[in-house]
């Protein structure tokens, strides 16, 4: 394969490696770096590339491994200065950490794009965990108004959430 034909079957998945490194780093400088590997991979690869048929699928699949690599070697460096028992933190894997993460952030800017009144009502309910009683003081609003704000902006949180998720795993 010459380098013509590299750039155009393989430059096209820069912005998806990009964003896959990223989600899954955590920083851009990171994804920056496993994504030069990557095309480093791809190009010392070249001649037995010819019979890929999903080039992106195959570059997506390349990056998280590179991905998944490096944050492996980096929880065994942690593990290595940590005490024989670990935190329940420690349990769940960095991966997941990140992916959590990354879906506060978007639930949080979510509950930020909604209605003045919903928003008031989604922050007391869900992340300050008043009781109906203390929503209706603040506000002003009696229960049924409140629960119907409030089960409108769950709905919207989850359909737009629903809706961005899907939109990533194409």
């Amino acid at each position: 394969m010459d380098a013509t034909s590299f750039k155009e079957r393989f430059l096209p998945c820069h912005q998806k490696l990009y964003r896959v490194a990223f989600k899954m780093m955590g920083n851009a400088q990171d994804a920056e770096d496993l994504v030069q590997e990557a095309y480093l991979k791809l190009w010392n690869k070249r001649n037995e590339l010819t019979e890929i048929d999903n080039a992106e699928a195959y570059c997506v699949t390349l990056i998280k491994n590179l991905c998944y690599d490096v944050l492996r070697a980096n929880r065994i460096e942690e593990d290595r200065r940590q005490p024989e028992e670990l935190s329940k933190e420690s349990e769940i894997s960095l991966v997941k950490q990140i992916e959590l993460r990354d879906e506060a952030e978007q639930v949080h800017k979510l509950i930020h794009i909604l209605p003045e009144q919903q928003r008031k009502v989604i922050l007391l309910r869900d992340v300050r965990e008043c009781s109906f009683e203390e929503i209706e003081r603040i506000t002003g609003l009696n229960t049924i108004n409140i629960r119907v704000l409030l089960s409108r902006a769950r709905k919207r949180i989850r359909e737009q959430f629903n809706y961005i998720r899907s939109y990533e795993n194409r």
